[in-house]
């Protein structure tokens, strides 16, 4: 396994798809790296020679934010919203969805499993 960023991405795979792998990498972001750095996205990663290696490695550490510094980043983000109390910040600490999703049904995800509440059982109506 080649190992960028701190992560040890797949050899089996190819190049564009191995390194989504890396945590602030998406498909887009992939293509974007191999075309700056000359590599065709299919080849295999065990195919790469330790010189196209360390171009994207430095690519990466140039250009982009990944693993650690960006969730590190991102739950700084968090914690500011939800310590200048703003509405965002609300539903971070609530445990709720903070971009406007419906929540009286759906919302699972980020709700967790259902609780059943007693005595919500619907009446049978009577004739």
């Amino acid at each position: 396994m080649a190992r960028i960023a701190g992560v040890d991405v797949p050899r089996d795979k190819k190049v564009g798809v191995s390194l989504t792998y890396i945590h602030g990498i998406g498909s887009t972001s992939s293509i974007k790296i191999l075309h700056q750095t000359g590599i065709d996205p299919d080849t295999k990663v065990r195919e790469l020679t330790e010189e196209e290696v360390n171009r994207i490695r430095e690519v990466i550490d140039k250009q982009y934010t990944v693993e650690g510094d960006l969730r590190r980043e991102v739950s700084l983000n968090i914690k500011r919203l939800t310590e200048i109390g703003c509405y965002r910040g609300l539903r971070h600490r609530r445990g709720l969805p903070a971009r406007g999703q419906r929540t009286r049904t759906n919302a699972r995800t980020k709700r967790g499993a259902r609780k059943t509440v007693a005595g919500r059982r619907r009446s049978v109506a009577k004739k």
